[in-house]
């Protein structure tokens, strides 16, 4: 039923197998990433800002503890939001993807397995995100909003964890685009046996 009803979307798709022509899914990926390292990174430098005001002082930039960790808070949770449109549309582009079967990962896994797995660690890292903003806004609003520190360490090394698993994670999606050719249009024209001028195609 479900394959009968995608076959029916392939009259509508362009040469990257999509049905338009630059995927959504890789540019919502990196807002992801960029929120949530942005998100960590700026905890850290708030946890560690006694060591870095003289620093600040020296080249004359006005900073404020908390300013760092608002920008924490605020990056946490657009990445939260941000990550439930990420995981959409990548499912809904690995419901359209037509890898090459014939293929075998770095990794050693094929097409479908690869699909598999990083589409379980995107409902993982969406769950882990999510998780991360709740644990995030309990510490801001309610266990430390009266401490200078307002993250604690766990949830510093919680965000460090995560960052190992996005980047597994985001190998196994690469793998998808470099090694299966994955709504890569030249790829797909080359297993095709065709030779057009991509210039050409994409005005």
């Amino acid at each position: 039923m479900i394959a009968t009803l995608i076959d029916q979307l392939h009259g509508q798709l362009g040469l990257n197998g999509l049905p338009y022509s630059i995927p959504i899914h890789p540019n919502l990926v990196h807002m992801t990433l960029g929120l949530f390292i942005v998100a960590i990174g700026f905890d850290f430098v708030g946890v560690f800002f006694v060591l870095e005001k003289p620093l600040f002082k020296f080249m004359a930039i006005p900073a404020a503890r908390s300013n760092f960790f608002d920008v924490g808070w605020y990056n946490m949770v657009a990445a939260s939001i941000i990550t439930f449109f990420t995981v959409g549309a990548g499912f809904y582009e690995i419901l359209l993807a037509t890898p090459d079967e014939n293929v075998k990962s770095a990794w050693g896994f094929q097409a479908m397995e690869t699909m598999i797995w990083h589409g379980v660690g995107g409902v993982l890292l969406l769950a882990l995100i999510v998780g991360m903003t709740v644990w995030r806004g309990f510490q801001r609003f309610l266990w430390r909003k009266d401490m200078g520190q307002q993250v604690q360490w766990s949830y510093l090394l919680a965000g460090l964890v995560i960052f190992a698993i996005m980047f597994v994670h985001g190998t196994l999606g690469a793998q998808l685009a470099s090694e299966f050719g994955v709504h890569i249009t030249a790829d797909r024209l080359l297993r095709l046996g065709k030779n057009v001028d991509l210039n050409q195609l994409l005005k």
